[in-house]
């Protein structure tokens, strides 16, 4: 009779002691081993913040929430000159942010966004995901930052406030803002416009007082920012295809075991291949809401293009002396 009670007290013990190793193991599997902040200065509904948010989504569902990346949108992370500042430092883990800026910290970046460069989309593409992509990548080595995969950004067009420019003549004495690039700087006032190096939360204020005249952006972000209601002309001159990037803080991939960053690298990728998607069909709404709002839209004819293209040879010989090899590669790429 003992013996049996015994054995009864015993199980219970046992099964109690499995109820609870059970419930330590779920609750170790749901505490993460890394928590990480992702950068992103654009609205929750732009492309490139819900691409940051597939990045973010992939890397928790292949890592079983061991790895959980929080998606700081809407700029609250600081503008994209702080937030590169903040990666390399490793205050900021993860970000998406422009080519422009990062060119300042790594000047062969301005190769990728010299104005008139792309015969097209398609041709930027070719260039992105191919070899000569690559040797951009590695451009980021001992840069304190981990360049993962690249975002869209459609083609920057010039928009105003005072009218409508049809030539290059008509961008004399415009005030024009421009991101904190010293290229973007100088391009702009090789066309004879005036640069006004501004943030870009400080646009639409900016438009709206008279501070600058005018900006240049793609379609989604001239329509999501509402710079449309004070800056009523837009000329499609597609000066510039600045592709944007993912990047990591070097100090943070260095925490990485070699599995996890091939699985944030296939995540970044992964995530990449869905914000292009996104881009397309966001730039074609934005391009016909626009439209649809009575801005007063011009395109540049193909020979006012050609004088656009030839005002800005003065930037290649400033940036690109010593990468005209990788210009022409990028020229003859089918």
């Amino acid at each position: 009779m003992k013996k049996k009670l015994f054995v009864i007290i015993l199980i219970m013990i046992l099964i109690l002691l499995g109820v609870d190793y059970v419930s330590i193991k779920r609750a170790k599997e749901q505490v993460p081993e890394f928590v990480f902040t992702y950068a992103e200065n654009h609205p929750e509904d732009y492309p490139t913040t819900l691409g940051g948010y597939r990045f973010a989504e992939l890397v928790e569902e292949k890592t079983n929430g061991r790895i959980q990346i929080i998606v700081h949108a809407n700029g609250i992370s600081g503008d994209e000159k702080t937030v590169i500042q903040q990666v390399k430092f490793g205050g900021i883990d993860f970000a998406r942010v422009s080519l422009s800026p990062l060119a300042d910290y790594i000047p062969k970046l301005n190769v990728l966004q010299m104005p008139y460069l792309y015969r097209n989309s398609a041709h930027m593409w070719k260039v992105l995901d191919g070899e000569i992509g690559k040797e951009f990548i590695n451009a980021f080595e001992n840069s304190g930052m981990v360049a993962m995969a690249w975002y869209d950004a459609g083609a920057r067009n010039f928009y105003n406030s005072v009218r409508p420019v049809t030539s290059v003549e008509d961008m004399e004495g415009l005030k024009i803002r421009v991101q904190e690039s010293e290229m973007m700087v100088d391009m702009v006032e090789a066309l004879g416009a005036t640069a006004v190096p501004l943030a870009y939360g400080l646009v639409y204020s900016g438009l709206e007082t008279g501070v600058i005249d005018g900006a240049e952006n793609n379609w989604p972000s001239y329509e999501s920012t509402a710079h449309y209601e004070v800056a009523e002309y837009y000329t499609i001159d597609e000066h510039n295809r600045v592709p944007e990037i993912q990047m990591c803080a070097q100090a943070t991939w260095d925490k990485l075991s070699e599995e996890d960053r091939k699985i944030i690298l296939s995540c970044a990728e992964e995530s990449a291949v869905y914000e292009r998607e996104l881009w397309v069909e966001r730039e074609k709404q934005s391009e016909k809401f626009i439209k649809d709002e009575g801005v007063r839209v011009t395109e540049l004819t193909s020979q006012e293009k050609e004088r656009f293209r030839e005002a800005v040879e003065s930037v290649y010989q400033v940036y690109c002396t010593e990468y005209t090899d990788t210009i022409e590669a990028i020229k003859r790429t089918q």
